[in-house]
């Protein structure tokens, strides 16, 4: 990463959980490697129209023979305190839902499926630390 940095006139982002808890700058080499890159944390997603947005987005992209569109735009708010505002939570609880009703035929997504979809894991690690 330092050789590239200091050789290639171009901008490079890297993305990882935790980095600077796993060593990324530890030691001589990442106290350097920390001088020359910045951190920027990210957030989870507000629960703003952009969520419901979001939402809808990610229900249009469903092709499931019986599923009512805005159904799951009308659960944003659900899906929101279920998820977290985490893209990738919501992303997995959709894709899971979606891969259930197809496998029972019935092809449409309710809160009912939702709620039958394990969360990953750390959706639910957030969701028992806001609980406590």
């Amino acid at each position: 990463m330092k050789y590239f940095s200091e050789r290639i006139p171009a901008t490079f982002v890297y993305a990882g959980v935790d980095l600077e808890a796993n060593g990324l700058f530890a030691g001589t080499r990442g106290r350097q490697i920390a001088g020359r890159f910045g951190v920027i944390e990210t957030v989870s997603f507000p629960r703003t129209e952009e969520w419901t947005s979001l939402v809808s987005t990610l229900e249009q992209a469903l092709c499931l023979q019986h599923h009512r569109p805005s159904t799951l735009e009308g659960l944003a708010h659900y899906l929101h305190e279920r998820t977290g505002g985490m893209i990738g939570s919501l992303s997995h609880l959709i894709r899971g839902a979606a891969i259930d009703v197809i496998l029972d035929g019935t092809e449409k997504i309710t809160r009912k499926t939702l709620e039958g979809v394990k969360l990953d894991r750390a959706a639910q690690t957030r969701k028992t630390k806001t609980a406590s």
